[in-house]
């Protein structure tokens, strides 16, 4: 069974930095590419940062780009996104979730595998 566990969300002051990571189990994903996404209440989940199978390439939301980081472990089945300059907009539930093929996208319905979510929340 596919399993994806999101950890490292928390509450944070505006300008400071959190770090998420995702575990996965149950299969490989070397060969696929993973993205993060978020989602606020009443809102639909939007993506947020993307990379493809091999890590190579990745693609950011404009809202977070320059202060987020997304990057990947194969060996470890690991996906992170480090935020740094969070602004109580980044307030969301953070998904990982994993594509359907090795290239990357901002649809979320080419994700066939979602985690479960972390809750971030930064105040001012």
């Amino acid at each position: 069974q596919v399993q994806l566990v999101e950890s490292g969300g928390g509450s944070v002051q505006a300008g400071g930095s959190l770090r998420l990571s995702c575990a996965g189990s149950g299969r490989t994903f070397g060969t696929n590419a993973m993205g993060w996404f978020r989602q606020v209440p009443g809102k639909e989940r939007v993506f947020v940062a993307a990379v493809n199978w091999s890590g190579s390439h990745t693609d950011y939301a404009d809202s977070v780009k320059g202060r987020f980081t997304i990057s990947r472990d194969n060996a470890k089945s690991t996906l992170s996104l480090q935020m740094n300059s969070l602004t109580p907009d980044d307030t969301a539930v953070y998904y990982c979730a994993v594509h359907r093929y090795s290239l990357s996208s901002r649809n979320p319905s080419e994700y066939d595998y979602w985690g479960q979510g972390t809750q971030v929340t930064v105040s001012s």
